[in-house]
């Protein structure tokens, strides 16, 4: 055998063998934390957690339901502001303004976003919302959610239309179709299962997030729907009830841990889904 496709063989199965080990290492970790999370969620799982509010300390019993509510709310108010402004930059950049120098500014930006600790941006709405209003609210509390869902829509939005044949924009508009028109019946057509990946992706990016509540929705051991007010939610409880010295306290933080954890997979479970069929198409 040649030597020197000996050692080449010989460094291919070295480094083979430490990504298999690296692989190996990570998942075994994950599989610690998934089983872990089961055991004690599951234990504390019951029809309580959803109909019976957040004990209070020294309280036995209790439930989730302000948390889970308020998680929700604002996490379904967060998407219905974050997606449309997402869908309308991405495509000002994929279809109107791809060469645009202004383009490239938004695209950078949108890159810094991405990557930002969310507790920035919850130091962001703290100040330009919360401190102005003299107190925190679920509308603060949104609108921080909302500000992690635009980049992720921005860059997937971009991203599939950019993906678009342009045969299919050139044949429309060749047929006296209206460039807008064009884009939302064909680019966005064409595109959709990964603006829908992207709009999943980033619900669940934004759904289990709790430095940006702490610093804005905070929290409220009674039921409410006003988004004028402090809100419950999940992540803020988990964080609070992880460390208390009552047992049933961090049962239900467990168990919290466990809808958010069991909420994203299936929201990611779900962008794969949609992201294997647009690519079948």
């Amino acid at each position: 055998m040649d030597p020197k496709y000996a050692r080449r063989r010989h460094g291919n199965t070295i480094t083979m063998g430490l990504c298999w080990s690296a692989a190996a290492f990570g998942l075994t970790w994950l599989a610690f934390i998934l089983v872990s999370l089961l055991w004690n969620g599951l234990a504390g799982l019951n029809i309580a957690v959803f109909t019976e509010m957040t004990p209070g300390p020294g309280s036995t019993g209790g439930g989730l339901l302000n948390a889970i509510a308020g998680s929700l709310l604002m996490t379904i108010l967060g998407v219905a502001i974050g997606t449309p402004i997402g869908m309308l930059a991405g495509t000002y950049m994929a279809e109107y303004g791809r060469y645009a120098k202004i383009t490239m500014v938004v695209r950078f930006i949108n890159d810094i976003l991405l990557s930002a600790p969310s507790i920035i941006i919850g130091l962001f709405i703290y100040e330009a919302v919360v401190v102005p209003m003299h107190h925190f609210s679920g509308f603060a509390g949104a609108l921080a959610l909302a500000v992690i869902v635009i980049p992720v829509v921005v860059r997937t939005t971009e991203d599939m239309l950019l993906l678009v044949p342009q045969p299919l924009r050139e044949a429309s508009i060749a047929l006296g179709m209206p460039r807008g028109y064009m884009i939302v019946r064909i680019a966005y057509s064409a595109a959709r299962a990964g603006i829908v990946t992207g709009v999943l992706l980033a619900i669940a990016r934004a759904s289990g997030e709790t430095a940006p509540l702490l610093f804005t929705s905070l929290s409220s051991p009674f039921f409410s729907l006003d988004l004028g007010k402090e809100m419950a939610n999940l992540p803020v409880i988990i964080n609070n009830f992880a460390g208390s010295p009552y047992e049933n306290w961090r049962q239900l933080a467990w168990t919290g841990a466990l809808l958010i954890t069991l909420a994203v997979l299936t929201l990611s479970i779900s962008a794969r889904v949609l992201t294997r069929q647009g690519a079948q198409k």
